[in-house]
């Protein structure tokens, strides 16, 4: 768009084009959508030559693309996320011909390469390294969203992230929908750890590499002595849980029990002299009795995390769990949801305080409130006070708790 000769804007007024991204993993995501296009027939009706396009997981399901296509007119351009490079193509096409285009075929195809890439900030980028899932856990859209797995190829990852490196970036973040399963699609036996070697290995030694969210069926013994010799790969891992209770893994299809679970937070305990492991965790789930839920306690409490997301179940139409008995009222998932995030606040609370009065190598981001704020290998985010310090990388003493991490100063 900008070589197109497009600026960005935040004023709906002023805008020639309004792109919508959707996700379509939360419950009520649909009619939060849907409400957000209708709010925006009124700009159309007095800017009429506005583009208006919705885009992401949500237009690629085809009762959704149905509905605008009937009862929202004013919307110009639908596609899913396996045409995103077409974007371009269709805005041409909608500048220069009448009518409307939906594009959210099934067939995602091959991942397309050479998509350029603009991230704003100039410390952090991200290479989206797969897309799809095969994994089809019973509460999860995605699948049948965003298709099979589609691995970018080994070569073509490394090629990214220098490019990213050579553009001043100093943190490579490895991202996509199910990392765990790069290379599963490309037939020469290769997997993730493999991608890893390549990206690390082809960056300068001080650029940091860091993994996004991964499924504990990857860290094996072979896994963690290959990444602990990566001296730029960051020392944190966000292992996807969703459950420390054997009997909801399973009603979720989960593709691991707790002891599985556990053996891959030994695992990395092991190879790592202090990794920072965050996860994800799902409470209410139809079926989960008070003493499921009792049994996850006791279990995040035995992982002892670094950091936790945690949600309420969100029932999803068209996934296997919103139709399973035992759906528990919103009432209980929120207090429950409230009753984990006091554990992990505790959690939180003895990772924090381990640090104080150790050395962190932070990656600074911004200033705020006359604070650098930045974050260690190991995702601790970090304060201290300091002048032109964004996307510099400095040893930091840390002397204290501050907010939901720490403070220290900069050694020179």
């Amino acid at each position: 768009l900008r070589q197109m000769g497009y600026d960005f804007t935040t004023d709906e007024e002023q805008a020639r084009i309004i792109v919508l991204n959707t996700c379509a993993i939360r419950e009520h995501a649909e009619q939060r959508v849907l409400g957000n296009l209708g709010a925006l027939v009124h700009v159309k009706r007095r800017h009429p030559e506005q583009i208006i396009c919705l885009c992401g997981c949500m237009a690629q399901e085809a009762h959704v693309a149905e509905k605008v296509r009937q009862s929202f007119r004013h919307v110009d351009l639908v596609f899913g996320p396996h045409v995103l490079w077409k974007f371009p193509e269709f805005i041409h096409t909608l500048l220069t011909q009448r009518g409307r285009i939906f594009s959210n075929a099934d067939d995602p195809g091959s991942i397309a390469e050479g998509i350029p890439v603009v991230r704003q900030g100039g410390v952090k980028a991200w290479v989206s390294i797969m897309y799809g899932c095969n994994n089809f856990c019973s509460y999860c859209i995605i699948p049948y969203a965003r298709g099979r797995v589609r691995s970018l190829p080994l070569e073509q990852c490394a090629h990214e992230a220098q490019a990213l490196a050579e553009a001043g970036y100093q943190e490579i973040v490895l991202t996509g929908i199910e990392i765990s399963s790069w290379g599963q699609d490309l037939g020469d036996g290769l997997s993730l750890i493999d991608a890893v070697e390549a990206i690390c290995r082809a960056l300068p030694g001080h650029i940091r590499v860091r993994l996004g969210s991964l499924e504990p069926r990857t860290i094996t013994p072979e896994f963690c002595r290959r990444a602990a010799a990566l001296t730029n790969l960051c020392p944190h891992f966000h292992l996807s849980m969703q459950s420390g209770c054997d009997t909801v893994l399973a009603r979720m299809n989960r593709k691991y029990n707790s002891a599985q679970y556990y053996e891959s937070v030994k695992l990395l305990n092991e190879a790592y002299e202090t990794p920072g492991i965050t996860t994800d965790l799902i409470v209410g789930f139809p079926g989960e009795t008070e003493e499921e839920f009792q049994q996850t306690l006791a279990f995040i409490r035995r992982c002892a995390f670094s950091a936790m997301h945690i949600f309420p179940y969100s029932r999803r139409t068209g996934t296997p769990a919103a139709t399973l008995p035992g759906q528990v009222p919103k009432a209980e998932k929120e207090a429950r949801a409230r009753r984990a995030a006091a554990v992990a606040e505790e959690l939180r609370a003895a990772w924090l305080e381990r640090w104080v009065g150790e050395t962190l190598t932070v990656l600074f981001e911004e200033e705020k409130e006359g604070l650098w704020r930045g974050h260690a290998p190991n995702y601790t985010e970090v304060f201290a006070p300091g002048e032109g310090l964004h996307n510099v990388i400095k040893e930091v003493k840390i002397t204290g708790i501050h907010r939901d991490g720490l403070k220290g100063s900069v050694l020179e």
